[in-house]
């Protein structure tokens, strides 16, 4: 079989790697048979392999038990909460609540890691990890009034974060790291680097942007738009918000880029609650957030460089987080199906047996042999998709070409952007079916231009041009140059069949 016949057939692929797999069981089998007591044994193992049957701890369990065997992060965290108590009447807060807030989470910090250290309880290990991302949001909350209360609270809620959840969270796990099916892990720290960087610079940037609102710096910089970053920081869109919405985001991308941190290369299913609220944090939450900033011309009337920058980058994170969302997906359905409920599955993960590991020998990336591409594995760039981000920035551009206004300019101004959002995220290949939102975008752009009135004549053919070419481009797949357990027909026209009520 040719590489071009394995990339346009993952059924065929799926179908050889269990003919492959049971292949390996049967010749297992034969070498056992003449040993009855070896038999048996090969097959309790197995079973415990697979099962977690056979009483060895399970991920969660080993999660919750690690802050009890390894305490030295408690004493770092122990003298964190000695600073915050020690620090706060000493900087200058200028405000009772944020005085009182850090001096109460201080001393929480310090019992409930003497309660790890001295009763060995694991649940309050990590419930100074919640507190941690309480110091983190409540300088937003309480509308610190100096810069050096957000730094301080800031700063020493991700030091606790980290010692409380990261470093007991990067033990090595055993078991074989490459989902069932799957070509490649999607859970390798290089996979995970280019989310970490993105999250780190949606962070700055929005801290910065939270100073301006908070009142610590007299402007904010903007390289392209001029006051556009102010503007927007103080339009009525923002003030709507009960809290700066730009802390908010700074948040966000904390927690982002901590969550890029924790667990080891297997966390696809060790950690399965944690990879499920990193999808929540990226995808919906993040996209919720591209939406507002697409939406700054139409609310507000201008742009924010800085804005655009983190919501073009939020895009990318979705785009690569994708593929690991996926893999914990299909984990728990094999969980459940083997007997465990969906809450044990979800919370203390569990592993799987070495011969259900990926596809082939042939077929699966080794782990560490690219380091400059493996960071993009799962992501590849037709130049289909790529065609159609083009004519995304071309629509939005064309108010200002061809001097339309009003809700014509809005309307590609919009669609012009979704265009591109959704373009960006179809990138990820278990991700490739979103292209397909496009279509009803595209339709949309040919018929704007006759539903409103004033629209120029040039203008009107642009739009029912780019249209029909944003149709065009939608439709093809593009290669897809990974397998993922048969995922891959998602990213097909056969999704459009399986939605058609009238498809057999």
């Amino acid at each position: 079989m040719t590489d071009n016949e394995r990339q346009d057939d993952p059924n065929r692929e799926q179908d050889a790697m269990t003919t492959d797999a049971r292949e390996r069981h049967s010749r297992a089998g034969d070498g056992e048979q003449h040993d009855g007591s070896s038999d048996s044994q090969a097959e309790n193992a197995d079973d415990g392999q697979d099962g977690d049957d056979d009483g060895s701890m399970r991920p969660g369990e080993m999660m919750l038990t690690h802050p009890t065997k390894e305490v030295w992060p408690q004493y770092a965290i122990v003298s964190l909460g000695f600073w915050l108590i020690a620090s706060t009447p000493t900087l200058g807060y200028e405000s009772g609540l944020m005085r009182w807030n850090s001096i109460i989470s201080g001393f929480f910090l310090i019992t409930l890691a003497g309660l790890t250290i001295y009763r060995e309880s694991g649940y309050a290990n990590y419930a100074n990890g919640f507190v941690g991302l309480w110091l983190l949001f409540s300088p937003i909350a309480f509308w610190a009034p100096t810069a050096t209360a957000y730094a301080n609270n800031s700063l020493v809620g991700i030091m606790v974060i980290t010692f409380s959840i990261l470093i007991v969270m990067r033990s090595e796990m055993e078991g074989p790291p490459v989902p069932p099916g799957w070509s490649y892990n999607p859970s390798t720290g290089a996979q995970r680097a280019p989310l970490i960087v993105l999250g780190v610079f949606g962070f700055f940037a929005s801290w910065y942007m939270a100073a301006y609102q908070l009142g610590y710096i007299d402007a904010a910089w903007d390289p392209l738009y001029g006051s556009g970053t102010e503007q927007i920081l103080t339009s009525n869109v923002s003030k709507a918000f009960p809290v700066s919405d730009a802390g908010l985001g700074a948040v966000a991308y904390a927690v982002e880029a901590l969550m890029g941190f924790m667990g080891d290369r297997r966390r696809w299913r060790t950690m399965p609650w944690m990879v499920t609220f990193f999808g929540v944090v990226v995808i919906p939450l993040g996209f919720i957030q591209v939406l507002l900033v697409i939406s700054q011309p139409i609310l507000v009337g201008t742009w924010c460089t800085l804005c655009l920058l983190s919501a073009f980058g939020m895009l990318w994170m979705i785009s690569l987080t994708v593929d690991e969302v996926v893999a914990m997906g299909q984990y728990l359905v094999r969980r459940m199906r083997q007997g465990d409920t969906l809450w044990t599955a979800f919370w203390m993960g569990g592993t799987i047996s070495e011969d259900e590991s990926g596809v082939d020998e042939t077929s699966t990336r080794p782990i560490g042999d690219s380091p400059v591409s493996e960071p993009f594995w799962g992501v590849s760039i037709p130049w289909t998709l790529l065609a159609a981000m083009v004519i995304g920035v071309w629509l939005m551009l064309s108010p200002t070409l061809f001097g339309t206004t009003g809700l014509m300019a809005d309307s590609s101004h919009l669609v012009g952007s979704l265009v591109v959002s959704f373009t960006v995220i179809a990138t990820g290949e278990p991700a490739r079916a979103v292209r397909f939102l496009n279509i009803p975008l595209a339709m949309w752009i040919i018929v704007a231009p006759w539903l409103f009135d004033g629209v120029p004549m040039i203008a009107a053919i642009n739009a029912v041009v780019a249209g029909i070419l944003v149709i065009l481009l939608s439709v093809p797949r593009g290669p897809i140059a990974d397998r993922y357990s048969g995922w891959e027909r998602y990213a097909t026209l056969e999704t459009i069949n399986r939605l058609n009520p009238l498809s057999s």
